[in-house]
């Protein structure tokens, strides 16, 4: 199997103070990258540059995400082959789902000649997001919580400093359950996603995690986890937050350890002080403009 990292030579340049720069000769530990075919009953349906840890996690949440699958169940066996220039993660369906896949690998595929395809391709770029529940709920302090836990779990990116996390945060157990890492921010959601339905949790108790900025697709994701509440220590597009807004799902973002922002539903999170009524009339209100 692929390597994670690699300690590669190179040479440090510093200026101490107003002296002269100063070389010396040191090296560094950097993620590895490497492509990866998602294979469906012998046929390849994509190919991701990931980095080549938690595999299978991630064949299984892209699977969920992109809506090859509905569940872990219908993947009935899965293997990783290595080539020479990459990865094959291999994956066999059972009957019916793998007849689906066939059916809608063959509606993608053709001539893309007519006047409505442009259109056509242009919906199924920003689809209507699955709706999710409203049972999640969770609180600043436990969101605080989250966020000073999530830095020291992230292995690699303590060792590279280059990659994005996305975690979850348990509710039940009051801790992070999974934190996935990746070159790509959409391959570590992928990836937890994969995590957490193979573990069978509940993803509306408790919260996604991530430490990316929140592009649509991060969101559609989330949606199709099921997913209630996004955190974010950056910031979302504003598609992001009117796919959100649609989804039904509360979007923290700009999350520090000192202060965080609620764009989205903010019913979700108890505030500990007394504007927190205030607060989520103005997000309510913020979230209707997004609509018009």
């Amino acid at each position: 199997m692929a390597e994670t990292s690699r300690r590669v030579p190179s040479r440090r340049v510093s200026q101490p103070g107003a002296g002269q720069a100063v070389a010396e000769d040191t090296s560094r530990l950097i993620p590895e990258e490497v492509p990866v075919a998602l294979v469906y009953d012998g046929s390849t349906h994509a190919v991701m540059m990931a980095t080549p840890a938690d595999l299978e996690d991630f064949a299984v949440g892209f699977s969920i995400t992109e809506g090859v699958i509905a569940a872990r169940s219908e993947i009935h066996d899965f293997e990783v082959v290595e080539h020479e220039k990459g990865l094959e993660a291999r994956m066999w369906l059972i009957p019916d789902a793998g007849r689906q896949h066939s059916e809608r690998r063959r509606r993608m595929t053709g001539p893309t000649a007519c006047g409505l395809c442009g259109v056509e391709s242009l919906d199924a770029a920003v689809p209507a997001p699955r709706h999710v529940g409203h049972t999640a709920t969770t609180t600043a302090a436990l969101i605080h919580e989250a966020l000073a836990a999530l830095p020291p779990a992230q292995t690699l990116n303590v060792a590279t400093r280059a990659v994005h996390a996305a975690a979850f945060w348990d509710a039940k157990a009051g801790a992070i359950a999974f934190v996935r890492e990746d070159v790509g921010r959409h391959n570590a959601l992928d990836k937890l996603v994969g995590a957490i339905a193979s573990a069978g949790l509940d993803p509306a108790k408790g919260f996604v995690i991530l430490t990316s900025r929140i592009s649509v697709e991060m969101v559609q994701k989330t949606a199709m986890l099921g997913a209630e509440i996004i955190v974010a220590v950056s910031a979302p597009t504003a598609l992001a937050l009117r796919v959100a807004e649609e989804a039904g799902i509360t979007l923290v973002a700009i999350a520090r350890p000192d202060a965080f922002e609620i764009f989205t539903h903010p019913d979700r999170i108890t505030l500990p002080n007394a504007r927190g009524e205030a607060i989520r009339q103005e997000v309510h209100a913020h979230a209707r403009s997004l609509s018009h």
